[in-house]
């Protein structure tokens, strides 16, 4: 961005030179007259310098100079309120557009703007351009969360109407798989109310200082016959105690989603769960066997409703929310996440949390995420 100097510094300058051009004008030009009248025809002068009126010649030079010096004030102002006027007519334009619904809507600012002005096409234009992205965002969002409600909705309506016509008896399986759909909406409308309030900076934590690798160690063997039925078998190595002050609940729904995330997607083989507590941060690595995920699709894995492949996640009734809820977790405690290609062809899921939360002004525990984000 090239420099560019304040408005009211510009003013200054500007109506300072204009006044210095006009008072330079007015001596150098009654010097002149009076030494060339003087020298050549002094009748064309008063007699006197205390003689009125003054004489024609006199009344001609006075009305020259006031001309001239109007005329030098109405170049330079009208120059300089272009200069100004220009990007403000053009974001006044542009936001007359932008409330139309043209999102495209764009200010331009010529290079010689004020910075002021400059300043404000520029923040009109990142505000525009965030709008249209936001805009985008939320219309795939909608259709995304749309495409996940359906098809639980569509079962229920099936089976409902199914009942009612007599199509289906009532039993205890028949119950049991609707009951099973309405726990799967919950669980839709849980997640997306976390992702909603992390993105709103409305996340709050109760924290507690746990022994983190209790907690952990605890939730794995709650998970672990579900993982050992999808032939995945566990090598744990935690620290043997690690206080941490964090929101426990949510770090066990962390821990939850990724060992679901592996029971889903990974192959049989070994699933190694690694933590340490060094330097005022505990992390936590969680590593498969394979089959791995894309670069391309890993540095977007925690974004929502990303899946490194559709219909497999579609066939293990994956909502695509599980690592949007992880990182929103992870961000709110003030710590971060990431997944990397492991050396066996696996994937590892990483996340690191400070061992003493980081106090807030406005009362939560961490910066939130920018948008959701997904798995």
């Amino acid at each position: 961005m090239t420099s560019r100097s304040g408005l009211s510094r510009q003013l200054v300058l500007s109506m300072s030179a204009m006044a210095l051009s006009v008072m330079l004008l007015l001596h150098v030009s009654f010097y002149m007259f009076y030494a060339i009248a003087m020298k050549l025809n002094p009748s064309l002068v008063s007699p006197s310098v205390d003689s009125w009126p003054p004489t024609t010649s006199e009344w001609i030079l006075i009305a020259t100079i006031t001309l001239l010096g109007l005329a030098l004030a109405v170049h330079t102002a009208t120059r300089f309120s272009r200069r100004v006027i220009q990007p403000l007519n053009s974001v006044t334009e542009s936001v007359r557009r932008l409330a139309h619904g043209d999102l495209d809507a764009r200010a331009h600012a010529e290079d010689r703007s004020p910075g002021e002005a400059s300043a404000l096409v520029e923040d009109f234009n990142s505000m525009a351009e965030r709008l249209q992205r936001m805009t985008g965002e939320l219309v795939t969002w909608n259709a995304a969360i749309a495409h996940e409600l359906r098809t639980p909705v569509t079962i229920l309506r099936g089976r409902l109407q199914g009942l009612a016509e007599g199509v289906f008896q009532p039993d205890e399986a028949l119950f049991r798989s609707l009951l099973a759909q309405v726990e799967g909406l919950s669980r839709l409308i849980e997640d997306l109310r976390v992702l909603s309030l992390a993105d709103s900076g409305h996340l709050s934590l109760r924290t507690e200082t746990v022994d983190l690798s209790t907690e952990i160690r605890a939730t794995v063997q709650l998970v672990e016959p579900d993982l050992r039925a999808a032939q995945l078998a566990l090598d744990v190595q935690l620290p043997p105690a690690c206080g941490v002050e964090c929101d426990v609940a949510r770090i066990r729904q962390v821990v939850i989603a990724l060992l679901e995330n592996a029971r889903r997607y990974a192959q049989p083989g070994g699933l190694r769960i690694r933590a340490e507590c060094d330097g005022g941060e505990f992390s936590l690595g969680i590593e498969d066997d394979g089959p791995g995920i894309p670069d391309e699709v890993a540095a977007h894995i925690f974004e929502a409703f990303v899946r490194g492949d559709d219909s497999r996640a579609r066939h293990s009734g994956g909502s695509g929310l599980g690592l949007a809820i992880v990182r929103a977790i992870v961000h709110a405690h003030g710590g971060r996440v990431g997944c990397v290609a492991a050396a066996g062809g696996g994937t590892r899921f990483t996340l690191s949390i400070p061992c003493h939360a980081a106090a807030r002004p406005d009362g939560l525990s961490a910066p939130p995420p920018a948008m959701p984000a997904a798995g």
